[in-house]
């Protein structure tokens, strides 16, 4: 008699991760065999449950990783310089708390979007904020952006996330407006927030590739100095896998 009414109550209280525990319960037969705290407990458990994976789901929504990939599935047996100690910490993520950065580097095919993404994907389990973006694309949207007015709302969706992904860094050198937009994101970031950069490039060749001297400076400072680096080596992994899977 009590069910449908509960179970509507729950659906307009806005707990529809206890009507559907609910009603799956009480279909099952299990109902009978709970006590008042066990239902309860039962309840609540699914819609915490319910909540947590909803809220994933719109921060990796947001965040626009460029590879599904999780910290579980890092293979530390392939001979590419991977820093298994390191890399553990960077998984529990205390760096991020402390507001420092990382840096990737390695030739192409290594995994390092790979390990980027698979970073932001755990960031974003803690209930973090993640925007990942390609560098070379990232400047192409700040250029059309100064022409429509997203520009500064841009700027401030880059500073304000708890974790920013910066891929494909040094494909190309910045021009005036680029090292311009770049030193003003990493202004906004520097001390409040973290940032993973990936490149191909080692980072004594960065200089380089900022060009302006005075920027340059000013950009590594608020961006290496306190980076903590995966510096990886060895054969490109999708070449591998791919001689792997003509062999089979």
């Amino acid at each position: 008699m009590l069910r449908h009414p509960t179970l509507d109550q729950l659906h307009a209280l806005g707990l529809p991760g206890m009507a559907k525990a609910f009603a799956e319960i009480a279909a099952s037969g299990e109902a009978d065999a709970l006590g008042h705290h066990e239902w309860l407990g039962l309840l609540l458990d699914r819609e915490v449950a319910s909540r947590q994976d909803k809220r994933l789901a719109a921060r990796l929504r947001v965040a626009k990783l460029r590879q599904q990939a999780c910290v579980e599935d890092i293979d530390y047996r392939s001979p590419r310089g991977l820093d298994r100690a390191l890399l553990q910490k960077l998984v529990e993520g205390k760096w991020i708390d402390d507001h420092d950065n990382l840096a990737l580097i390695g030739p192409t095919g290594v995994g390092k979007s790979w390990l980027a993404s698979a970073l932001g994907h755990k960031a974003c389990r803690d209930n973090r904020s993640v925007l990942y973006q390609r560098v070379p694309r990232l400047f192409e949207e700040l250029t059309l952006a100064r022409g429509d007015g997203r520009h500064p709302r841009i700027l401030r969706n880059l500073g304000r996330a708890d974790l920013l992904i910066l891929d494909d860094w040094g494909l190309e050198p910045l021009d005036a407006v680029a090292r311009h937009d770049l030193l003003e994101i990493l202004e906004e970031r520097y001390g409040r927030r973290s940032t993973v950069i990936t490149s191909q490039l080692p980072v004594d060749r960065w200089h380089e590739v900022i060009g302006d001297p005075t920027y340059a400076d000013a950009i590594l400072d608020r961006l290496v100095h306190n980076a903590h680096r995966i510096e990886l080596a060895g054969e490109s992994l999708r070449r591998t896998k791919e001689r792997q899977t003509r062999k089979a």
